[in-house]
Order: structure tokens, then sequence, then C-alpha cells
């Protein structure tokens, strides 16, 4: 049995913060399919699991953690990579990854859920999604148009944070390289790192049955 198991689906771009993560640190790890899409996160089962019915979900020895935010804290703490070399550098990576949560995974997430998995057409919602979604990545353009990363000058799991659900972009219906060729850069950056995988290619459940 692998050190780490992780709970994930392919299409989870929170649950492939934490997959890349592992992977890029060289951990020994394995995935256990999470059947998002058949409902099985709202099981009185995966409920005893996780209470919020989210993935990821990271089982390491007798430690169980959610959130890819916690998740990842932990594993910068437990490998030694991409973490902090001071107090006030792990609180500047904390604000990028409350940030990511808060304005940019959020709306980029719920948005493609939308436009890409969901059998219902809301284009009220999608509208507002996608304004606040494009606000995000302003922000984000705006800063790596000065720094290579996003906090201190290296790579640390902000950037790991932020860039979970940007290598969707086919789905999203976004060209970073013509809008946004800062974002683009940093996202070349990260996939040129040993390890880097697409989403689609380190998690399991991809393609959704009947998606191709």
């Amino acid at each position: 049995m692998a050190e780490y198991n992780l709970y994930c689906f392919a299409q989870s771009g929170n649950a492939y913060k934490a997959a890349l993560m592992l992977e890029l640190t060289g951990c020994d790890w394995g995935s256990r399919f999470v059947d998002f899409f058949n409902g099985e996160t709202r099981t009185p089962e995966y409920r005893k699991l996780n209470v919020m019915g989210e993935v990821p979900v990271l089982l390491h020895r007798d430690v169980r953690l959610t959130q890819s935010a916690i998740i990842l804290d932990y594993l910068a703490e437990q490998t030694g990579r991409y973490g902090w070399s001071s107090e006030d550098e792990r609180r500047d990576i904390q604000r990028w990854m409350f940030w990511d949560n808060h304005k940019l995974s959020s709306y980029t997430g719920t948005y493609r859920v939308l436009r890409v998995f969901s059998k219902e057409s809301n284009p009220g919602a999608m509208e507002l999604l996608k304004g606040r979604m494009m606000n995000a990545y302003a922000i984000l353009s705006a800063h790596l148009a000065e720094n290579d990363w996003l906090a201190g000058n290296r790579m640390t799991i902000a950037d790991i944070s932020a860039c979970g659900y940007l290598y969707y972009q086919d789905e999203i219906g976004v060209d970073f390289a013509e809008t946004h060729p800062a974002i683009q850069r940093w996202l070349d950056a990260i996939a040129s790192l040993d390890g880097w995988q697409h989403p689609y290619d380190l998690m399991p459940g991809h393609p959704l049955p009947g998606k191709g």
C-alpha cells in the first residue's frame, strides 16, 4: 500500500492540486477514484470519511486531511518542498492560497461545471461567474507580469494551488496565450517541471462515459 492515498477524480481541479504536489515531490502515493458524477460524495459512507462531502481527501498513516489548501500545507511540511523560509513568507503563501480558494478556483471551477458538465442552461449565472472569473485572471496576470511566482522568488504551494483549474483551458473556454500571456508563461514553467502531468493523465476517471 502506498504511503499517501488520495481520494480524487480527474475532473477535480482541487484534487489536482494535491495530486500534482504529491507527484512533483516524488511521494509514494496512490489514487482512490471517487465516483463524483454518480453521487458517491453524497453517500453516508463517504460522509463518514469527509463530512463536507468533497474531494480531495488525503490519508497518510493515521492522518486524514480534507481541503486542498490544508493538504498542500501539510505536504510542504512533510516533504520540505515548495514551502516557506520564514513566517512572513508563510503568511504571503497563505494569502495567495486563500485568495485562490475564494476568488480564482471557486469561480473558475463553478463556471466550468455549468459550461461543461451541467445538463441545464443558466445563462445568468454563467455571465456572473465568468465576469468574476475574468476579474481574478486580471489580478493574477498583473502580478505575474512583474513576478515569476506568486509568493517569494520561487515556486511554492501557492502556485500549485492557483494553477489547479487552469490546465482545463478548453473546458473553461479561455486561451491564456492570447489573453493573458503572463499566466501562460507561468503555467508553462510549472508544466516544465519533472513529474508534471495534466490532470486527466494524473488522476483516474477520464474520460467520462459518453464524453469520448
